[in-house]
């Protein structure tokens, strides 16, 4: 079976109605391949049908990675490698200078969480420097919505419901592979 490039793009003026589009599309089993918006729609993902995703779950394994490394890093630094008498502290083991650690062993939590989660989300989203902008037109970066469905040969069909739910502008589109 050969696959087709063709897909549909219905053009919308406001979020409410995107929405009940998308909703109306789902109820009548077409598939959404992409949803370009000019801001953050709540409630999208979930009309989209799209997973939560794992990024916390990986953010607590980041700041795990980086408190690691702070507890390792200030190990050395201050106990074997140069130990110092600072305000009189002691400092023949890590556990009696804890709380003067305590600053550190956060703020590098929090830096390696931040910091992996950026990386993660870039190579994710398949971001890179340079790239060149998939965005079919350049309205939806300023006032306009759009739906991009792959047609499957269902061109009327899925025009029709477009039109009754709202659509401003409804064009087909071939995509280079």
């Amino acid at each position: 079976m050969v696959e087709s490039n063709k897909y549909i793009h219905a053009v919308y003026d406001d979020d409410d109605t995107l929405l009940n589009a998308v909703k109306t599309l789902r109820d009548n089993k077409f598939g959404i391949d992409e949803v370009y918006t000019p801001f953050p729609v709540h409630g999208l993902d979930k009309a989209m049908g799209i997973s939560e995703t794992r990024i916390s779950i990986m953010s607590f394994i980041y700041g795990c990675v980086g408190l690691s490394i702070a507890i390792l890093m200030i190990n050395f630094i201050m106990i074997e490698d140069w130990p110092q008498n600072i305000g009189g502290k002691p400092s023949f083991t890590f556990f009696e200078n804890m709380p003067s650690f305590v600053p550190v062993l956060f703020e590098m939590t929090v830096y390696f969480a931040a910091h992996l989660m950026v990386i993660t989300f870039y190579l994710r989203s398949k971001l890179w420097p340079f790239k060149k902008s998939e965005n079919p037109i350049p309205s939806t970066t300023d006032d306009k919505f759009l739906i991009e469905i792959h047609s499957n040969g269902e061109d009327k069909k899925i025009k029709t419901l477009l039109k009754k739910t709202g659509a401003l502008e409804i064009n087909m589109y071939e995509k280079e592979d």
